[in-house]
């Protein structure tokens, strides 16, 4: 059973993520969507803790790098950026055999972002979904946010006419950006992730993603030896209180995980930064205005090294996969003007579980 909850505008809280409704959407936003089984429910289910699991990734398994299964009957491969994203014609994901889908995490693993345009997968529903991304690990259940009824790991981002929270969320922040890996927080955050364009603007709307092996690369070597060694804490307790604040519905008790700042990716063997600007509460061994400082700097770093980053444009049907352990992304609200408010914008995330970050070896 869904649980409708109504959030006040006076007393709520801003939202610290925009991009994403904390209570039911309204009956007017249902009737203009182009996919209603995709809307967010809030399913009163209860999660405990995910145990440790084996996981072995399946672009381990791929012996022909020039992936004949995957890129073959016309496939069409066209860079993004020379070291970070691609976009994929040609390709039914729907069609994918195993071997197909081995190369297909090989190639994720490989140039970090890749965009499917034109998708029948997108309109196969939530099983098929749900099935394909199943292969590449573990799903994620979310603890707060809506998903489908049915189908706990989808994450479901939807906004529809939101132009009055927009604004107040602008009234205290500058930017809508959010720059964040996705449930770091996990023992064993995700490794592949799928968004699903459902329906979007026109323009605006895009996701930026930048490489954090290349991020971590552009720093000098006593500053990569400083980092190596530093451990985090990554927490969803500020994402879970702030769903109580606004009346949200909270499927999981916060969860504190130490990660090291860097880590080493397991297909490319490259040190990547793994840090965002939502989870992580502190540095192990610094204190709190060092780790503020160490903080800042290193996402300002990211957020101005265009250099080592991707756009992606959505168009309709897109399917975007991206490796979670080797990027860091955001949102871009944009979409959004006086005259019209703001344009409808409907995705959906599935998340596969991967590994337990693999530390830098100690010399």
């Amino acid at each position: 059973m869904s649980q409708t909850v109504t959030a006040t505008t006076t007393e709520t809280p801003i939202s610290y993520d925009i991009n994403i409704p904390y209570v039911r959407v309204s009956g007017e936003s249902e009737s203009k969507t182009k996919y209603p089984e995709y809307l967010p429910t809030w399913d009163k289910i209860w999660f405990d803790p995910l145990p440790p699991f084996e996981y072995h990734d399946p672009a381990l398994r791929v012996k022909d790098k020039s992936k004949p299964n995957l890129l073959s009957n016309g496939a069409k491969v066209t860079h993004i950026q020379p070291c970070i994203g691609s976009i994929v014609e040609g390709v039914q994901l729907s069609q994918l055999s195993d071997a197909a889908k081995d190369e297909l995490a090989l190639l994720v693993a490989e140039r970090k972002v890749v965009a499917f345009p034109d998708q029948d997968l997108i309109d196969a529903g939530p099983a098929r979904q749900y099935e394909f991304m199943r292969y590449f690990g573990k799903p994620n259940y979310q603890p707060i946010s809506g998903s489908i009824k049915g189908y706990p790991g989808f994450h479901i981002i939807h906004r529809d006419g939101n132009l009055d929270e927009i604004n107040r969320f602008l009234e205290q922040r500058t930017t809508t950006t959010l720059w964040h890996q996705d449930v770091s927080y996990e023992i064993q955050p995700p490794g592949y992730v799928m968004l699903g364009l459902l329906q979007g603007p026109e323009v605006g709307g895009d996701t930026v993603f930048a490489a954090t092996d290349a991020a971590y690369k552009r720093l000098s070597p006593t500053f990569r030896s400083f980092l190596d060694r530093l451990e985090a804490v990554h927490s969803s307790s500020k994402m879970i209180a702030h769903a109580r604040m606004t009346g949200g519905l909270v499927r999981k008790d916060p969860v504190d995980t130490v990660h090291p700042l860097v880590r080493v990716h397991p297909v490319t063997g490259e040190k990547c930064l793994f840090l965002n600007g939502e989870f992580i509460t502190k540095i192990q061994g610094l204190k709190e205005p060092e780790t503020r400082v160490l903080l800042d700097f290193l996402l300002q770093h990211i957020i101005t090294g265009h250099d080592f980053q991707a756009r992606v444009r959505w168009q309709p049907r897109t399917i975007v996969i991206f490796d979670n352990r080797s990027t860091i992304h955001t949102a871009v609200v944009d979409y959004i003007d006086e005259e019209h408010g703001a344009k409808p914008r409907h995705i959906f995330r599935l998340c596969a579980l991967a590994e337990k970050p693999i530390p830098v070896p100690r010399e």
